[in-house]
């Protein structure tokens, strides 16, 4: 049996779309909007990097990154926010979410800039000092997973809640977007202010100085959105779960909600005491009962979200194939280093504009008809679906007349990705755990995921070299091929739908009846597991 809801919690939870949701859908949305920005404007000047610094006289294509420092200049930003992650969310549980959401964005606005200001006496040493600030810029990302999810979960009420989450997710996607139009700005303006022949004509004159400034623009342009952020996070009250849930502070709870919500509240003190002295909120994190009540939850949620990054962030490995067969890119010989800058941006944009931004949307219009687990399931199938398809008759898509086909399929599976578990593995994290436990249980399995990210973007770039030596990217080993990865892609989807019947549906109820909360001292409570399953937590 539930006990009765605290006052101020159920005046969130009933509460009518109002404008602080939008108010704190913006506010955490524009930081993930710098987070995906952070992240993925890398991808648009590491072609120019190597012609920068890695320019070999002489030789008959533009310089490059070698592979081990390839890696490192896109990968360092992904162990960054791995470890914020873990670390930020556990200190969003120990000192408060508002408390800790200010920092990570501070340190997101230094380390962007610091980025672009990167220094050094050689190559080696300017990607050295790029690695640290992008590995200080990533701690400061991932901080901002948990947290962003936390709060909003927290603010929203059970109607729409998930939607609301998503959103704040979704702004992910006009981060990406934002990375390629800044890009496109960035290149065109200096293309047309200093005139380059192609490498093919002139090698040494194809780079002219003053590409210096284009990727460290392109860099520190994430410090603005972030910095526009700051005064209105420092201004938004703490929570009223954490409030009363965490700090046992039932006054400030409902003296804070009461501003937000426009209606006299009731601090109720008693209750608030009684509430959490019961076993059903005071078990730690490694305790036998947070095994027993939600041990397969955090399964369900860091498995999830592995495999599914695993298989998104391999299929960048495609894109430079996809994008020369469609002529978005042509030959890196033919153009001067700046307008390749301009050509990667402006297909980024395009893949964003395309099948990023819309499957994102998607998931926000439909999650609280359709709910979790559904979104969920079909997002993995339908990847599922999609790799096998790309896959079995790889051949065939490899011919020119049937490439097409394979960049429908290819975009396809980008929208079903964020129109699926992308989305949903943020938002369900921030729903079914305790409060005292539930940024960092969103923080381990934001963790899980990028650590799936780093094993999709590098074990997979290895992975699919071709079997045949002399077919190689230079520097790489032989792998197993394109086909064989798709096949191994493919198969990862499948066991995400089995871990995906391990998440509970949380669509339409309150928070405190999903993680027992609420409950009597016996302890016991309904949490669906998929569509129609039950489990006692």
């Amino acid at each position: 049996m539930a006990r009765e809801q605290l006052r101020v919690l159920n005046a969130l939870d009933a509460a009518k779309t109002q404008w602080y949701h939008f108010t704190a859908i913006v506010i955490a949305g524009m930081g993930f909007f710098t987070d995906a920005y952070d992240l993925f404007c890398i991808s648009l000047v590491t072609k120019l990097l190597g012609r920068i610094y890695y320019h070999v006289d002489g030789a008959s294509k533009p310089g490059s990154l070698p592979p081990n420092v390839a890696a490192a200049v896109n990968g360092v930003a992904f162990v960054g926010t791995l470890t914020g992650q873990l670390f930020f969310g556990w200190l969003g549980d120990k000192m408060g979410r508002k408390k800790v959401y200010g920092l990570t964005l501070l340190l997101m606005v230094v380390c962007s800039i610091a980025s672009g200001l990167s220094f050094g006496s050689s190559p080696k040493g300017i990607m050295a000092t790029l690695c640290f600030f992008r590995f200080w810029l990533g701690f400061g990302i991932g901080g901002d997973y948990p947290l962003s999810a936390t709060i909003m979960s927290e603010y929203a009420n059970k109607k729409t809640r998930g939607a609301f989450i998503a959103a704040v997710f979704a702004m992910q996607g006009f981060g990406i977007l934002g990375g390629g139009i800044v890009a496109l700005i960035v290149s065109a303006a200096f293309d047309h202010a200093f005139k380059a022949p192609s490498y093919v004509v002139n090698a040494a004159a194809s780079t002219v100085p003053q590409a210096d400034y284009v990727w460290r623009i392109i860099l520190m342009f994430g410090a603005i959105p972030a910095a526009l952020t700051y005064y209105w996070r420092m201004k938004m009250p703490e929570t009223a779960r954490c409030t009363a849930l965490v700090a046992k502070n039932a006054k400030q709870a409902a003296a804070d909600m009461s501003k937000v919500l426009n209606v006299a509240l009731e601090a109720e003190e008693d209750k608030v005491m009684k509430l959490t002295r019961t076993q059903a909120n005071s078990f730690g994190l490694f305790s036998r009962e947070f095994l027993k009540r939600h041990g397969f939850h955090l399964l369900g949620t860091t498995s999830t979200w592995f495999l599914l990054d695993i298989a998104f962030y391999s299929q960048n490995l495609f894109q430079k194939d996809i994008f020369s067969a469609i002529g978005w890119i042509p030959s890196a010989a033919s153009m001067n280093a700046i307008h390749e800058v301009y050509k990667i941006g402006k297909a980024q944009t395009l893949i964003a504009l395309c099948s990023t931004v819309p499957g994102y949307w998607f998931t926000v219009a439909f999650i609280d008809i359709m709910g979790r687990f559904a979104i969920q399931m079909m997002g993995f199938f339908f990847m599922t679906v999609f790799m096998f398809a790309l896959a079995i008759p790889y051949h065939h898509w490899t011919l020119k007349p049937n490439r097409i086909g394979f960049i429908i399929i290819y975009s396809l599976t980008f929208f079903i990705a964020n129109f699926g578990p992308n989305a949903t593995t943020f938002v369900v994290p921030a729903e079914i755990f305790p409060a005292r436990l539930r940024s960092t249980c969103h923080g381990i399995s934001a963790a899980a995921g990028k650590a799936g990210a780093i094993v999709g973007a590098f074990g997979f770039l290895y992975a699919a070299q071709s079997r045949d030596p002399t077919k190689t990217d230079a520097g790489y080993p032989p792998g197993i091929g394109i086909r064989y990865s798709l096949i191994m892609l493919g198969v990862i989807n499948f066991i995400g739908m089995l871990f995906t019947l391990l998440v509970p549906e949380s669509k339409g109820k309150s928070l405190e009846e999903l993680t027992g909360e609420n409950a009597d001292e016996s302890g016991e409570t309904e949490l669906q597991t998929g569509p129609t399953g039950t489990v006692p937590v």
